[in-house]
């Protein structure tokens, strides 16, 4: 079986050592691990946290600039991808590949003129937002500041004394001042870089972005007929979550031609759990988007070396793990192959 991987952070990891490669490593995701998993292609983001990393046009290069250095070191297993056409090249030279993106649209700086800089660098999908507001349009939460706080419209913070609890950032309140962003949708500059991005061939990824940014980009997609995917997200009907896709998301996404990536964090995936991810929770989620939208909007989306809890299936070598249990779901093969590739693998060709 052969595995498309929409979201893994691994580059944000080897950026924290250099003596950390991708070829061999004690992360989830390595060459040789991939290997032994069946990949097809894993796509690698480009992660950064602004808070960090101020300087965001600068540092996002410096981690292409690593990304491609593992690529040269690795070129007899995988090879760099671009296109569809890429991907069946290198799986003929018996290469996996690997699909360049980019986690916080904050790199562009608000220049489009950055947005054709990152695709000559490579750079073929592009999650508009992280976890902060940016030029483009705002996440799927945030906290709503006053001069007297901290404004870093940033959910995960603890910046009054009232502790912030992100996963409590869908609900429909002013408690403690977390609001839903839903009356704020993509900005001018953030719709100039889904059109373009449309035009150059990349894919827009909105992941992390609010419920109103989501349906500006449905109704571009719609325009211009182009598929968009949600790269590592869950149903939030199963887990309620504001980083999971709504119904209503998940049926404007499969009619598009989209997909949506299961992502392994337990956050998503289970309410009120013990921090460890079961197959059993993604085969709930599954089952219901199947339901909902269909088999053909369902991919993988792992968040491998990005998130904190432990997951059943550990690392990239253990992916069959997952053919086996839709196997005794009573998936049939065919089904399987478009969660595992065949999906993403078409948004691709689609697309790119």
């Amino acid at each position: 079986m052969n595995f498309i991987d929409l979201h893994c952070d691994t580059i944000y990891q080897l950026m924290k050592d250099e003596n950390i490669h991708l070829r061999e490593n004690n992360l989830t995701v390595s060459v040789e691990k991939m290997l032994k998993g069946g990949y097809l292609a894993q796509v690698f983001a480009l992660f950064f946290d602004i808070d960090e990393h101020p300087d965001r046009f600068n540092w996002c290069n410096k981690m292409a600039e690593r990304f491609h250095n593992e690529m040269e070191k690795n070129k007899d297993k995988i090879a760099i991808a671009k296109n569809y056409d890429d991907i069946i090249k290198n799986k003929n030279d018996n290469k996996m590949s690997a699909i360049l993106s980019i986690e916080e649209g904050g790199a562009l700086e608000g220049k489009i003129e950055n947005l054709k800089h990152f695709y000559d660098l490579g750079v073929r999908l592009i999650t508009l937002t992280w976890n902060y507001k940016n030029e483009i349009g705002y996440p799927h939460c945030y906290k709503e500041t006053t001069k007297n706080e901290i404004d870093n419209q940033h959910c995960y913070k603890n910046i009054t004394k009232n502790e912030i609890d992100y996963q409590d950032c869908y609900k429909e309140t002013t408690k403690n001042n977390i609001i839903k962003t839903s009356s704020l949708g993509l900005t001018e500059f953030g719709v100039e870089v889904v059109q373009n991005m449309q035009n150059l061939g990349m894919i827009v990824d909105v992941s992390h972005l609010n419920d109103e940014g989501f349906q500006d980009v449905y109704e571009l997609s719609q325009k211009s007929n182009k598929p968009f995917v949600a790269s590592h997200s869950n149903a939030r009907s199963i887990t309620n979550h504001s980083r999971n896709l709504s119904d209503d998301m998940i049926k404007k996404l499969a009619q598009t031609g989209g997909v949506m990536g299961i992502n392994f964090s337990s956050d998503f995936l289970k309410e009120n759990e013990e921090d460890y991810t079961k197959i059993e929770y993604m085969i709930e989620h599954i089952n219901h988007i199947k339901k909902i939208g269909g088999i053909d909007v369902i991919a993988l989306g792992s968040d491998f070396d990005g998130i904190d809890s432990e997951v059943e299936i550990k690392d990239a070598s253990q992916m069959m793990k997952l053919y086996d249990a839709l196997k005794k779901e009573k998936y049939t093969e065919e089904e399987i192959e478009k969660i595992a590739y065949k999906n993403a693998l078409r948004v691709i060709k689609d697309t790119l």
